[in-house]
């Protein structure tokens, strides 16, 4: 948690939110009382995992930075999640299509969620709510104390929730570590997202390039030497031209051809004689 940054809130504070905060930082940030922090995430995961139907949770960020957190949280929990924009009357307005009736609401932000939680005000549903220093404490219930602006800070505590609620559950053990990081509730940027899948592309692409491109060997086969007949490095016979001894070595082959029949005893030989042989015989 001090890793992620969940101690340090805002240098302005809440008179509500007082009785959270242990110090001031050199920077005067007001820092939270993680003790505190932690009892409040057990009491409010005992208070989600008191209600009987999972689906009865509602969960929602209006903020961009735990918008993902609440749908894994959802996935996870099995709660309903909304991350973006929330309808107004969608907890009052019964003729609305997204009409709900959630029996508890958890929200990111009170300050970005503050429409959903005056609609739950109205119908008398509990809220669990991330709260900064600086946070209203108005229509709250239960206060989870952290820094709800980082981005680690929220996917941390969001995570923090829904490993206990799990184990409550009886869905996982408390003997053995959660499979699911931390990391799958932080909020990445859409910049940061496509530079990876440009990345990846790339790295497939270069590897069915090498899969497809055919594989060729250089051999430096030795050569003979037709005087000795022994094999001798190709290196040092690359440039020397072998000389025979003999008639074929000598033999002009761009003197006259009729000469060289003469020598071979048939000269100048008659062609044509092969076109009046009868082949029909």
């Amino acid at each position: 948690m001090i890793a992620a940054k969940v101690h340090l809130g805002e240098t302005n504070a809440d008179h509500r939110m007082l009785t959270y905060v242990h110090s001031r930082s050199a920077t005067q940030n007001h820092v939270f009382n993680l003790g505190k922090t932690w009892e409040k995430i057990m009491l409010a995961a005992r208070a989600i995992a008191a209600i009987q139907n999972p689906a009865d949770v509602m969960v929602i960020s209006g903020k961009a930075q735990g918008q993902r957190a609440v749908l894994k949280f959802g996935f996870y929990t099995g709660a309903q999640a909304i991350a973006g924009r929330f309808s107004p009357g969608a907890l009052t307005n019964q003729n609305q299509s997204s009409f709900r009736e959630p029996r508890i609401l958890i929200c990111t932000d009170p300050r970005v969620d503050h429409q959903a939680i005056a609609e739950a005000s109205y119908v008398n549903i509990p809220v669990i709510a991330l709260c900064d220093s600086d946070t209203s404490l108005k229509f709250v219930d239960i206060a989870i104390p952290c820094n709800n602006r980082a981005i680690h800070s929220i996917g941390l505590v969001w995570w923090l929730l829904a490993r206990e609620v799990q184990r409550l559950r009886g869905k996982i053990s408390r003997s053995q570590a959660w499979e699911i990081m931390p990391d799958l509730f932080f909020y990445r940027a859409p910049e940061e997202i496509e530079k990876q899948e440009q990345h990846e592309r790339e790295e497939a692409e270069k590897a069915l390039g090498e899969i497809a491109a055919p594989t060729t060997f250089e051999v430096d086969a030795p050569t003979i030497d037709p005087q000795a007949g022994d094999w001798v490095d190709d290196g040092a016979q690359k440039d020397k031209t072998v000389e025979f001894t003999g008639n074929k070595a000598t033999e002009d082959w761009d003197a006259d051809p009729g000469q060289q029949w003469a020598d071979s005893g048939n000269a100048n030989p008659d062609w044509n004689e092969s076109a009046t042989t009868d082949w029909t015989q």
